[in-house]
């Protein structure tokens, strides 16, 4: 069982199983409502996803694609769309309280990559903000 939720701790839910997939995605949409250059999903059935407090939002951000985000502090949560995931939740896998337990195993939507994210590993790397000791 995993647990996550929003930044302002509005909204918690959980996950339990084992994910349909879980891959970064570069598409123009998700860039934009993250205001991120990618956003991590993990896809649940809703089975194995329940939200334990809170409701999200829903805005309507394609023809059938649903982004669900927390309304008082705005923070992106779920994904959904009947077309392409029926019966399954796509969560935003950053928002969970140990994010690291579900890591990506693909990129998706390359084509839309904003093109300095190809060599983002090869920027310098630092602990902390620089210069902030």
């Amino acid at each position: 069982m995993l647990t996550g939720g929003c930044h302002c701790g509005a909204i918690r839910y959980e996950v339990e199983g084992e994910p349909a997939h879980s891959a970064l995605c570069h598409c123009s949409d998700c860039r934009r409502h993250a205001g991120a250059p990618m956003v991590c999903w993990t896809l649940f059935g809703n089975d194995h996803f329940r939200v334990t407090q809170g409701e999200a939002t829903v805005y309507a951000s394609s023809e059938h694609g649903r982004r669900h985000f927390c309304p008082t502090c705005g923070t992106g949560l779920f994904y959904t769309n009947d077309q392409i995931f029926p019966g399954q939740t796509d969560i935003q896998s950053a928002t969970l309280d140990t994010p690291e337990a579900l890591p990506p195993t693909a990129q998706i939507q390359v084509a839309e990559r904003v093109a300095w994210m190809k060599d983002a590993d090869a920027l310098p790397a630092f602990q902390r903000y620089p210069g902030m000791d």
